[in-house]
């Protein structure tokens, strides 16, 4: 059996990569506007973080449909809270709490994506391999990550995709920081597991 990598993540398309809001001040000066009515300050957000957004819930969600209805509703949701938002509390975190409340609401369980991050402490596959054994190992990574439970893939995702700190993390879920370092530990180490049995199955 191979030996582990380290953790990595790699992103499946150079375009599911978000614009940047530029930096902090300018974010700052973004949500103001937007606070003001400022039309095109609340589109220069939505446009930053689309992709991101996107991305998690398709994630959590496995379904595009269920994903844009939940990031749309979210921005919906952002643009109705603006007035009463206040800036000590960090606009990204903030914004991911109101996403990550939404896609559980969407409740949908099932994965049926086939484009996903590849998550690292997995086997390693040798760089000659097909494209179909490239697509199967998608799909183990897939249905590995939708074994998980959903609090661990939740912070999983924030954590190692949107690569949010930990203190940005407990604003978004109400968690604490020792619960959300548990539980992204387990779904690592679940992740680990049941990767290293799909890799195995496959060589024997």
């Amino acid at each position: 059996m191979s030996r582990p990598r380290s953790l990595q993540l790699l992103k499946p398309d150079a375009r599911a990569e978000a614009p940047a809001a530029g930096s902090p001040g300018e974010r700052s000066l973004l949500v103001r506007a937007a606070q003001q009515g400022d039309v095109r300050a609340f589109a220069a957000l939505v446009d930053a973080y689309y992709a991101r957004c996107l991305r998690f819930a398709l994630h959590m969600l496995s379904n595009r449909s269920d994903a844009e209805e939940a990031v749309q509703d979210t921005f919906v949701r952002v643009y109705r809270a603006l007035p009463n938002y206040e800036e000590r509390e960090s606009f990204e975190p903030w914004l991911f709490r109101i996403l990550a409340n939404r896609c559980r609401s969407a409740g949908a369980r099932e994965r049926r994506r086939s484009e996903i991050v590849e998550f690292g402490e997995v086997p390693d596959r040798a760089n000659e391999r097909r494209h179909d054994e490239a697509i199967a190992w998608r799909e183990e990574i897939a249905r590995a990550l939708a074994s998980l439970p959903e609090e661990q893939r939740e912070a999983f995702l924030m954590r190692h995709v949107e690569d949010l700190s930990y203190d940005d993390m407990a604003i978004a879920t109400g968690a604490g920081i020792s619960a959300l370092k548990m539980r992204v530990k387990r779904a690592c180490d679940a992740l680990r597991i049941r990767l290293t049995e799909d890799d195995g199955a496959r060589r024997d």
